[in-house]
């Protein structure tokens, strides 16, 4: 057996080793891991929470990017990967083909503590993708996850991001002194699921949507109708559009929920041309402009 006593977290990964058992089974009962459950881990870390896992799902695919680590869990849970009952991945996951580990869209569910600088990349994934979770159950920053959930009724670009494909909700705080090494910020869990594409019809209405909330939330200061103006070519038809959509006409898009988001979309395809006529356009852009919602300081 391999001498793995001298493991340490590398700040170059972001890596934080949860050790708090309560944590752990808030986690496991959020995402109502059960014996027919395949779960995706990513970031095992010393592999505390995939012991647990294991003990619940029918199947864990982890994934670790650390080379020390992933020896570290190849030999620690040997019988369970001789057995197929943990699949272990050396690889980075933002980088995993998810098809190529027979997992398709809702067939699996996503758990996971992974370092806070991933954040955006992760949520883009795995929840704009095409192969989506069914639920995810993820240790963030506890500003993140307060302003994803917008606990004060102030919506942002993230939260708006994350809801128009799950619904998220914020299990609890875990203090920074469950981590070994311990961050400088508190984490919370963040559970999230309806997860699914549904929201948007093709995605040409998903492109359209995202480069109108984009332009919503440019200018922090201004009114919604000032940032979405330049869109339409009638823009004294503005007020007369957030009206149609029971949006005030000195509201600011941290005040416009998901729902009107959507009436504003279709509202302006009604009023101008630019939503159509432009559709190869945006579907090339989609990928950048989605890449620019899913940040986590937005």
């Amino acid at each position: 057996m391999n001498n793995f006593s001298n493991l340490k977290a590398k700040k170059s990964l972001g890596q934080n080793f949860l050790k708090s058992k309560n944590a752990l089974s808030l986690m496991i009962n959020a995402g109502e891991v059960g014996e027919n459950d395949i779960i995706l881990e990513a970031g095992p870390g010393k592999g505390v929470l995939t012991e647990e896992l294991l003990k619940k799902a029918s199947k864990v695919i982890a994934v670790e990017k650390d080379d020390m680590l992933f020896e570290f869990l190849r030999d620690k849970f040997s019988s369970e990967i001789a057995s197929g009952k943990l699949q272990l991945i050396h690889g980075d996951i933002l980088n995993l083909n998810l098809p190529s580990y027979k997992l398709t869209a809702n067939s699996y569910k996503l758990v996971a503590n992974i370092p806070y600088y991933i954040t955006g990349q992760f949520l883009r994934k795995f929840l704009s993708g095409p192969v989506q979770p069914s639920k995810m159950v993820i240790l963030l920053q506890k500003e993140v996850v307060k302003r994803i959930t917008a606990n004060d009724s102030k919506e942002s670009i993230l939260s708006i991001s994350v809801k128009a494909y799950g619904r998220p909700k914020n299990i609890g705080k875990v203090s920074k002194e469950n981590f070994s090494p311990k961050p400088k910020v508190d984490s919370a869990i963040l559970f999230i699921d309806n997860i699914s594409r549904d929201f948007f019809k093709d995605a040409g209405e998903e492109a359209r949507f995202f480069e109108i909330v984009k332009s919503g939330f440019a200018h922090k200061r201004k009114l919604l109708a000032g940032n979405i103006k330049h869109l339409i070519k009638v823009g004294d038809q503005i007020e007369k559009i957030l009206e149609n959509c029971g949006i005030p006409p000195k509201a600011r898009a941290e005040d416009i929920k998901i729902e009107q988001w959507k009436c504003l979309c279709a509202t302006l395809l009604m009023f101008t041309q630019l939503c159509g006529g432009q559709t190869s356009t945006e579907l090339s852009e989609l990928h950048s402009i989605k890449a620019n919602l899913f940040r986590f300081y937005s």
